[in-house]
């Protein structure tokens, strides 16, 4: 398809909804995938044979990558084009899972764990680029609605569907199921989908601060999760330090780089700080709850797979239908108080969670605690989000997202391979009901701390008028200090959204997954272009 329809489409034409159909598709692909893994776990343990680290591992390499690699992806999307890229990450992500469903060992679905996130990193702030780039300026909130919503609702499906894979045919066709995906996502986009690319994208890629950050969170990883079976050895004590060194050199880099990846002067911005700070420690609360719920009510309340996916439902289908007014409540009354009020909720959640021990019953224990949790994640995620963009000048509203997006994720990376050595998980942990119960207490215990820790953060910095005021402009760049081609622009691979008025805002409502905050472009005016109408 030619390029000069980019910018152009209307959700009315055909064309448009094909565009609609390949966004949803990709970005389903990755969703679904990040909900029904854990379903899977038990069996996949009981399968291949694999300890709880082996089990850390599964969830814990894809994050890896992906967090290490998204903003990275963007640029890469900006620069040659975003449907090449995205097609690439697509056919990637769908190589890597039939890999996964292939896999005859523990160590060979880790690898192609890792892999796959490769293909996420590619993929995922894609299929929002793909939107933003191909409709008018008209179209572009309705598109990205219609695509919040389908997306909300594959993360509704992605438990049940995964549950009942697990049960049926196997745990391998949940990997195996995006193969069709992408062979249905593909054709599609290139018949379909204009390609797009950013005029102003140029200089070098950060690829060495990209590894140096994939490293340093798999060295600490790695760390946290070999402790409980190795204790301190030198091995686990190498790892621990060598990670914390290359954490260190990632900071040196990109402070030195004139076009880094992740630009530490956006971090001069106390409120951008204060939010991500926020975000790292209940996206880490709520990525440790769901992956160590799950095995919960699996081991100890014998749920089976589909029964245990399809009973956290209400906590995906609470945000799916309350996001949208809980961003409008953040907008009228200010962001401090959901922020605050809503980690306090899901700390409850979490330990009324802790009730669910051998024989609870799911309509009075587990329940309540999920919709208490629900409540929480959707006072929480919408405000949290319009909150980062807001927090920095217009021109940076992607990098913003993209920043507050890899936070979560390494927040999550961490807490699962640090939580169940903090809760006195050993190897087998998950094998031995009793056991497991009685270290999945002292987990969610201090998920709630976590929470609680959130929220007094909050508290404390987050200023009511955020979302009123139009941000300070970014402090003027050091002589001789380049600006990175990366600022002004998108960093998570969204392209530019067209014109705006004096602040960004959150359209992606809906899209509001319980491992991350969704991606969002924010907006930014574009010089010597009169306002569309």
């Amino acid at each position: 398809m030619s390029d000069t329809v980019a910018g152009a489409l209307r959700l009315a034409q055909p064309r448009g909804r094909w565009v609609l159909l390949t966004a949803v598709l990709g970005s389903g692909m990755a969703m679904l995938d990040s909900t029904v893994v854990n379903v899977a776990l038990p069996r996949i343990g009981e399968d291949l044979d694999a300890d709880l680290a082996a089990l850390q591992w599964t969830v814990n390499a894809y994050m890896l990558t992906l967090a290490g690699l998204i903003l990275l992806g963007g640029a890469l999307g900006d620069r040659f084009g975003r449907r090449r890229i995205f097609v690439v990450g697509v056919v990637w992500f769908a190589l890597a899972s039939l890999l996964c469903g292939l896999a005859p060992s523990a160590g060979v679905l880790i690898a192609a764990r890792a892999l796959q996130g490769i293909g996420g990193a590619l993929l995922t702030p894609g299929s929002l680029a793909l939107i933003q780039a191909s409709f008018h300026p008209d179209q572009r909130a309705r598109a990205v609605g219609a695509w919040s919503g389908l997306g909300g609702v594959a993360a509704a499906v992605g438990p049940f569907l995964g549950g009942w894979l697990v049960d049926g045919p196997g745990w391998r066709w949940v990997f195996f199921l995006n193969v069709p995906l992408a062979a249905v996502c593909v054709p599609v986009a290139l018949r379909h989908v204009p390609e797009s690319r950013d005029p102003d994208a140029g200089g070098r890629f950060d690829v060495a601060g990209a590894v140096l950050g994939a490293l340093a969170l798999g060295a600490v990883t790695y760390a946290l999760i070999a402790a409980p079976e190795q204790g301190p050895s030198p091995a686990v004590i190498a790892s621990g330090v060598g990670g914390l060194l290359l954490g260190a050199a990632f900071v040196v880099l990109e402070r030195r780089l004139p076009a880094p990846m992740l630009p530490p002067r956006i971090f001069r911005s106390r409120q951008f700080t204060a939010v991500n700070t926020v975000t790292l420690c209940v996206y880490a609360a709520f990525s440790g709850f769901f992956f160590l719920s799950v095995l919960q009510l699996q081991v100890v309340l014998d749920y089976s797979a589909l029964a245990a996916g399809t009973a956290l439902l209400p906590t995906t289908l609470l945000m799916l239908l309350l996001s949208a007014r809980s961003g409008e409540l953040g907008q009228r009354i200010g962001p401090r108080i959901p922020l605050t009020v809503g980690p306090l909720l899901c700390a409850v959640g979490i330990l009324l969670m802790t009730r669910a021990g051998p024989g609870a019953s799911y309509w009075t224990v587990i329940l309540p605690a999920l919709l208490v949790l629900g409540a929480g994640m959707v006072l929480l995620v919408a405000p949290l989000t319009a909150t980062v963009l807001a927090s920095v000048e217009v021109a940076r509203a992607g990098l913003a997202s993209g920043v507050n997006n890899a936070v979560a994720r390494a927040a999550g990376l961490m807490a699962v391979a640090a939580l169940p050595l903090l809760a006195g998980m050993g190897p087998e942990a998950y094998r031995e009901a009793d056991a497991f119960d009685a270290a999945f207490v002292r987990a969610m215990l201090i998920c709630a701390g976590l929470l609680v820790l959130g929220a007094l953060i909050a508290w404390c910095t987050v200023r009511d008028d955020v979302l009123e005021e139009k941000p300070a402009p970014a402090p003027a760049p050091a002589p001789g200090e380049a600006v990175p081609a990366s600022e002004g622009r998108p960093a998570a691979g969204t392209p530019e959204a067209g014109e705006c008025e004096e602040h960004c805002h959150l359209e992606c409502t809906y899209h509001c997954g319980v491992v991350s905050p969704p991606l969002d472009p924010g907006e930014r005016p574009r010089p010597g272009r009169a306002r569309e109408p």
